[in-house]
């Protein structure tokens, strides 16, 4: 990754959940920073072809 920022995320999440999290946080933090780099960026692309339309002739849910 080029020039990046560190911001601070507050999540709430189901109590199982948020133990594996922190799991995996503390065995390999950089893991945890690619699953949500990578969970936000397929977020900013459904986002972006919803509001374009690219949903075709598909019903597009929003629970994705």
């Amino acid at each position: 990754m080029t020039d990046t920022c560190a911001i601070d995320l507050r999540v709430r999440l189901p109590r199982p959940l948020a133990d594996e999290v922190e799991r995996v946080k503390e065995r390999d933090p950089e893991m945890l920073t690619q699953i949500l780099a990578y969970g936000m960026a397929r977020r900013a692309i459904f986002d972006h072809l919803v509001a374009v339309g690219f949903a075709g002739d598909e019903e597009v849910s929003r629970s994705t």
